[in-house]
């Protein structure tokens, strides 16, 4: 399977709703945000992502298919990444290699990213990636309606 990044399109925003509206997805990812539940919130997320020259969002590819996203965003000293690929393609190393080639294009470390502790995928392609566990904490995922431990993972 070949997979690379683009530029985000116009025409990715609906499977990329499709994806983060995905009950399976959200339980998994656990930390949600309004914009997984709302259209018109995933609407002005995108668009502010999409504003924000500090943002580099990439579309993943999987043989020519949209299979997800990958991003980086925060401030200098705290940058962080997040990906999310859709159902279909899962356990097929697209996450992982998504995220070697999103690291390429962000020189700026530490790098930074969380995961339910319980998402032993999500750590897997992390750490895969070169991250390792820095911190552990508590959160509420919204998705599963409690608190939940959340691991905190950098790459130097």
């Amino acid at each position: 399977m070949e997979i690379s990044l683009r530029e985000l399109q116009d025409s990715d925003l609906p499977v990329f709703w499709k994806q983060l509206t995905d009950p399976q997805l959200q339980q998994m990812a656990a930390v949600t945000r309004k914009y997984h539940y709302d259209r018109n919130h995933f609407d002005q997320h995108w668009a502010k992502v999409r504003s924000d020259p500090a943002v580099i969002v990439r579309t993943v590819l999987a043989d020519g298919v949209v299979a997800g996203h990958a991003a980086v965003f925060g401030p200098p000293s705290e940058r962080e990444v997040t990906y999310a690929v859709g159902r279909a393609h899962w356990g097929q190393g697209v996450a992982t290699a998504a995220l070697t080639e999103l690291i390429k294009l962000e020189r700026t470390r530490p790098l930074h990213a969380d995961a339910a502790a319980d998402n032993a995928g999500s750590l897997r392609v992390l750490e895969k990636c070169g991250f390792i566990v820095a911190g552990r904490s508590r959160c509420f995922a919204r998705a599963r309606d409690k608190e939940i431990d959340l691991v905190r993972l950098t790459l130097s």
